[in-house]
């Protein structure tokens, strides 16, 4: 009786050992130095490049990050946000209204993958690139204070279309509650929107993603920073149209800090989006946080940014390994 007590809970051991086994290799099925045998200077390659770009023009750094946010929450990170249009695929994300004309940074992705093309073929996907790539964008932009390891292992998808970004990316005009449910649907949640919008600390916006609803009618935008836009600004900004750029931090312009969270207690950005952060007591308590406490917010980033990268990846059989990132690769 005793013995068969005993082989019953091995047994219920062994199931549950292989449970929690299962359990985790879905959960993370990415890896830390997946290339440090398939390509040891895969990553070194990636950030010599990023280095390079940034110094000529810190914009690069930021247009990586958006890049980033806008691959993985189309489809999951698998770079299907990089495919140019062709006759079996004539409109791809790139040609979506929120990535066309603003999304940027393809010219780059191309200098990486050719730079990898040439140490390692074959061998490093384009969806790991635009990972390593934020990745150092942001330590490089916040003078290292952001730093993390990113797992890699992810592989390049095969479809694209300009209607996904659409049902997924929610526009700069969003509520808190769009905001929200847009990234709970992709397994994030409301810390992880105000974190990751600190990221609207670098870079520059289209006058047509705020005029309409921040300057053309009524809006809690402080009035220096209204009037200012509005030099900078046609009131009939529009896409395609006559839609100048500016940046979304007057402040620290190129800097990833917490000056966002600085900026949108003062009422001094851009976007519906960034003054929706001050809309609900708990979110508007982490913008206090975030503000004020030094080093709160570069270690929840750190955070955010490994959660996003994991969004949906394709690994193992799954994919492919683009030759080309604008390229779907076929036999």
């Amino acid at each position: 009786m005793a013995a068969a007590a005993v082989k019953k809970l091995q047994v219920l051991v062994a199931c549950a050992l292989l449970l929690l086994l299962a359990v985790g290799c879905r959960a993370s099925p990415l890896q830390i130095g997946f290339y440090h045998d398939r390509c040891p200077q895969a990553e070194a390659v990636v950030k010599g490049v990023m280095m390079e770009a940034i110094s000529q023009n810190p914009g690069n750094g930021a247009a990586m990050i958006r890049m980033l946010f806008h691959d993985c929450f189309v489809e999951g990170c698998d770079a299907s946000v990089l495919l140019d249009p062709t006759p079996f695929s004539p409109t791809p994300e790139k040609l979506s209204p929120p990535n066309n004309p603003s999304l940027r940074g393809f010219e780059l992705i191309d200098a990486i993958k050719e730079a990898l093309e040439v140490a390692c073929p074959g061998t490093v996907s384009c969806a790991d690139i635009i990972a390593f790539a934020a990745r150092d964008a942001s330590c490089i932009l916040n003078a290292g204070k952001v730093h993390f390891e990113v797992p890699s292992g992810r592989r390049d998808g095969t479809f694209s279309n300009a209607s996904e970004p659409l049902k997924f990316l929610a526009p700069p005009t969003s509520n808190l509650s769009d905001l929200v449910d847009s990234f709970v649907v992709k397994g994030l949640d409301a810390e992880d929107l105000v974190i990751l919008s600190g990221a609207h600390t670098i870079g520059r916006s289209h006058c047509s993603s705020f005029v309409p609803d921040r300057l053309n009618a009524p809006s809690d935008i402080n009035g220096g920073l209204a009037a200012f836009l509005r030099d900078q600004c046609p009131a009939d900004a529009a896409p395609g149209g006559n839609d100048p750029t500016v940046m979304q931090d007057v402040v620290t312009p190129n800097d990833l800090d917490r000056q966002y969270y600085k900026n949108v207690l003062s009422h001094t950005v851009l976007f519906t989006s960034d003054a929706a952060l001050l809309t609900s007591e708990e979110t508007a308590r982490m913008v206090v946080d975030n503000a004020n406490i030094p080093g709160w917010w570069e270690d929840r980033f750190e955070k955010a940014m490994v959660k996003m990268a994991g969004i949906e990846v394709k690994t193992g059989d799954q994919g492919q390994i683009r030759k080309n990132c604008r390229v779907v690769y076929r036999n």
